[in-house]
């Protein structure tokens, strides 16, 4: 079965986003700036239940379009 673009799109987005928020976590971290570390680590945290909402519904999806 196909995956629709809008799921592939999507997840690819929010893993992009991940890493760049993974990326500033470091950055900041050996800057001292301990503030930003701690807020872009809950993005980061927030991204994961984000991206499975995503592909759950995705494969909700393409399951209802095959019956």
């Amino acid at each position: 079965m196909k995956s629709s673009y809008r799921g592939v799109i999507l997840l690819a987005l929010i893993l992009f986003a991940s890493i760049v928020c993974t990326q500033y976590t470091v950055n900041m971290y050996f800057a001292q700036r301990y503030m930003e570390v701690l807020l872009l680590s809950g993005a980061t945290v927030v991204l994961f239940p984000l991206a499975w909402m995503v592909f759950r519904k995705d494969q909700r999806d393409r399951r209802e379009q095959g019956k």
